[in-house]
């Protein structure tokens, strides 16, 4: 799903750039896609294949526009692309910790794509839009596993509209069980889609990841009253079932941070479980598969913090804290700079933990 997404999603950005400037030289328009003038062509051509009727201009100051009264045509999609390019807007509407301004961008076209889809796919596209949350540092990585658009879009749905549905589910031990669920979010965590809900079966949450499934859910016709989930918000509660949990390969960290849960949650809540620890205080719990985005996420918290394990990571903070003690040191005046090092940061050696 993921190639149709990137490539279905640019093309609807395209296309809503040429709606909103009359005329578009070309390497700016590439730019603001961020691909190549060879592939902006390619991309004209789809749209042209759609019917959109795109005029290119050649030459040295040549661009792109559309055509001056031309009668657009419907977007034309099909099931498998809706819930794509829904899916991949999404995730780039709320990765605004690195994008920046183009999460706004995102936002914007994710809002004009689904009010000119047909009223069935339309249906489909919001409901993956609205119950998808994302708990990825790294947007680019985000939801890179390929997903079948059907199982996407009625979990996404029985999210929406709280009706119970039913599944198979293999385990990572290859064991097939029959799950009946009261779905309440999707969430996406680095490469990996999750559905999170109320397992009746079982009595208790459960994250269930959907590549897993056993064919598409089955809606019930049931409703259900949503019950409270037990974390401040589903990427959170998936977060911190795979700490409990951990992969091969991956760090499971934890410290105790010198500040409110509520501070630190707003700085880090989506990377990291946050609980109350105290007066002033809070515990932090995140896996990871590298150690320097623990040190990172710590660092950001903007408050002093020990660090519970693992011990292999004290070294790591302790090498970032020297660095950055060396940079301050270089910038300040009466010490003058490190040739080596020009530029002048701020002495960030509270990184350190004692």
């Amino acid at each position: 799903m993921e190639n149709m997404a990137n490539t279905s999603s640019r093309a609807l950005r395209l296309l809503s750039l040429l709606q909103n400037h009359r005329f578009w030289p070309g390497p700016e328009l590439a730019g603001r896609l961020g691909v190549s003038p060879r592939t902006l062509r390619r991309d004209v051509d789809r749209l042209r294949e759609l019917g959109y009727p795109v005029t290119a201009h050649p030459g040295v100051d040549g661009g792109y526009q559309l055509a001056s009264g031309a009668a657009l045509p419907p977007l034309v999609l099909d099931d498998d692309e809706a819930v794509a390019v829904a899916a991949s807007l999404r995730l780039a509407a709320t990765a605004g910790v690195t994008a920046g301004d183009a999460t706004e961008a995102a936002a914007r076209t994710l809002a004009k794509v689904t009010q000119v889809m047909p009223a069935r796919l339309r249906r489909r596209a919001e409901a993956v839009a609205a119950m998808t949350e994302t708990a990825s540092w790294d947007p680019a990585r985000a939801g890179q596993e390929v997903i079948d658009s059907d199982v996407l879009a009625v979990a996404a749905l029985a999210c929406r509209d709280a009706e119970r549905i039913r599944f198979g589910y293999v385990a990572a031990s290859g064991e097939r069980t029959e799950r009946h669920v009261e779905p309440h979010r999707l969430v996406v965590l680095d490469r990996r889609w999750y559905l999170v809900g109320y397992d009746l079966t079982r009595n208790d949450w459960r994250s269930l990841r959907l590549d897993r499934l056993d064919g598409t859910p089955q809606p019930t016709g049931a409703r259900f009253r949503p019950r409270p989930l037990p974390a401040a918000d589903a990427a959170e509660f998936v977060r911190r079932n795979i700490a409990a949990a951990p992969r091969a390969g991956t760090w499971q960290v934890e410290a105790v941070v010198a500040a409110p849960a509520e501070v630190v949650r707003e700085r880090i809540g989506r990377w990291a479980a946050v609980e109350e620890a105290g007066p002033g205080r809070c515990r932090v719990t995140m896996t990871t598969p590298d150690n320097d985005w623990p040190v990172i996420a710590l660092g950001v918290t903007g408050a002093d913090f020990q660090l519970l394990s693992p011990p292999e990571l004290a070294g790591r903070i302790a090498d970032w804290g020297a660095r950055f003690s060396r940079a301050g040191r270089a910038a300040e005046p009466h010490l003058g700079r490190d040739p080596h090092w020009p530029g002048a940061v701020s002495d960030l050696s509270w990184l350190i933990t004692t």
